[in-house]
Formats: structure tokens, sequence, C-alpha cells
């Protein structure tokens, strides 16, 4: 289905940890990015179509996110319990990026996320200008998850984290089979028909 995992990655994309957690669990394949607010991170770019994630816990909010997740939230705040340590568990591939600007298409794809409708479209509304990145990733979980020192440099609010070194994958586990991984992305794809897709890749 898409090309074999690389031995080792160098870049993370920073996401709530509840969010990872529920794309470690196949609950969700979809990322929605405007971009951070970093100087030099202004606008979303998917800079590399393979990346571990780098989970997040400063922003997260049982009022963002759907009532169906606050158990799922409070567990991913409960497991952040090692100070100056961030855990590195999935990796992602791009398969699918759309570029939203009407509510109408961003409505469609609320049962394909954890982020409450509220919350989904101050993300959409947010530099109006700039369109709604839309991500779909086949995410796979390390089996030897990698804690890594947190570094000054990977503070502040931007997306993308260069780690500064090869963090090995080792064994890996996709946390949905080919087949289920379509069903879920045909049917994020469904929703958006229409919307100006830049990348579609490897299904």
């Amino acid at each position: 289905m898409l090309n074999l995992l690389p031995a080792v990655s160098s870049l993370a994309l920073k996401e709530w940890a509840v969010a990872v957690d529920a794309m470690a669990r196949g609950k969700q394949i979809v990322v929605l990015r405007k971009g951070g607010i970093h100087k030099d991170d202004k606008e979303f770019r998917v800079v590399h179509p393979e990346f571990l994630f780098f989970p997040t816990y400063e922003h997260q909010s049982p009022e963002l996110v759907k009532p169906a997740y606050h158990d799922d939230l409070r567990r991913s705040e409960e497991d952040n319990d090692v100070g100056g340590l961030v855990s590195l568990s999935s990796f992602g591939q791009v398969t699918d990026i759309f570029q939203i600007t009407e509510p109408e298409a961003l409505a469609r794809i609320s049962p394909h996320h954890i982020w409450t409708d509220d919350y989904a479209e101050k993300r959409l509304h947010w530099r109006p200008k700039q369109p709604l990145t839309v991500v779909l990733l086949r995410v796979h979980q390390l089996v030897q998850p990698q804690a890594l020192p947190i570094l000054e440099e990977y503070g502040g609010c931007k997306s993308w984290v260069p780690l500064g070194q090869d963090v090995p994958l080792g064994g890996t586990t996709p946390v949905l089979s080919d087949a289920e991984y379509e069903r879920h992305a045909e049917a994020v794809r469904r929703a958006l028909d229409g919307v100006a897709t830049t990348v579609r890749s490897g299904v």
C-alpha cells in the first residue's frame, strides 16, 4: 500500500497527546492544521511525507474535544508523568492532503475527528486568507517507544520539530490494516468530494 518505513526518523509533528492517542488507537486518521504561531511557521506546510508524532499537552482542554473523548484526554494527561522527557511512540505517513476554505466542507468531516465543531471552525477562521489543511495519515505504532530529553529548541508553538538526531523506529505495527485504512480514508474523501487535494499517494 505504502512504501516501507525508513529505519530512522529525525523529524516530528507536534500534535495534542489526545489526538495522537486517537490515531494510535485507530479512532482517527485526520489532522487539521493552520500552522503554528512561530515566526517561521505561520503557514502550515507538509514538509515531509513521513514523521514521528511529538505529543503535546499545554493547549488541549476538555471543552475543545468531543465528550466521547474526555476519558481519553484524562488518560493522556495521566500518561504525561515523566518530567523532561517526550515519548515518541507513533509514526505517520501522509496519504492525502486537502485544503478547506468553506465551513460546509469542514462540517462534513466532523464525524472523523475528535475536536468539537466550534473549535474546528475556529481553526478554519483563524487567518481566514489561508485554507485549513486536512491531512490523512496512515499511522504505525513503534514496538519500542523512544524517550528523548525535551530540549529547549523543541519548545514554542510550531508544528514541526527537527529532533537533531536520528531516532530508530525499530519494529512497527500499522494501527489499521490496508483495508481498514482505505475504508476510513475513502469516507473522508467522499465527504470532501470537490475539495482541492494536493497529494494522493500509495493506495
